[in-house]
């Protein structure tokens, strides 16, 4: 009797199981196409600078997005070149200064970091 009723239950905890996963229907994804400009359109491109050759926007100012109208961050003013071109070091305008490491939102060093942190022989000593 065990048995048939151990085989009985057995019998509908497998019919339940195979009930409860029931396949998933698939579905075709929706392909969303972005275009920048509709079919039969041109693309709304600025002006260019006549002086220039750079694109402007419309108030005549250098368009941003744009490479050639970025700053670039090489604009310090570099001090003598080796031959190859490299900045020579012996040079106090080529030294790199002391490390900069994070800094706060106000702009100031963060000195919970080490590179922000002054030594304290240094301090000692003055």
């Amino acid at each position: 009797m065990k048995k048939i009723l151990t085989g009985v239950l057995a019998l509908f905890m497998g019919a339940s199981v195979a009930m409860a996963q029931t396949p998933a229907t698939q579905q075709a994804p929706a392909k969303a196409e972005h275009r920048a400009e509709k079919p039969g359109q041109k693309a709304n491109r600025p002006a260019l600078d006549s002086a220039s050759g750079k694109p402007v926007k419309k108030d005549g100012t250098p368009d941003k997005r744009f490479k050639e109208n970025k700053d670039g961050k090489d604009t310090k003013a570099q001090g003598p070149l080796k031959k190859d071109g490299t900045p020579d070091k012996r040079f106090k305008e080529n030294k790199d200064g002391k490390p900069e490491g994070p800094k706060k939102a106000d702009g100031t060093p963060d000195k919970r970091f080490k590179e922000n942190k002054e030594k304290k022989a240094e301090e000692k000593k003055a």
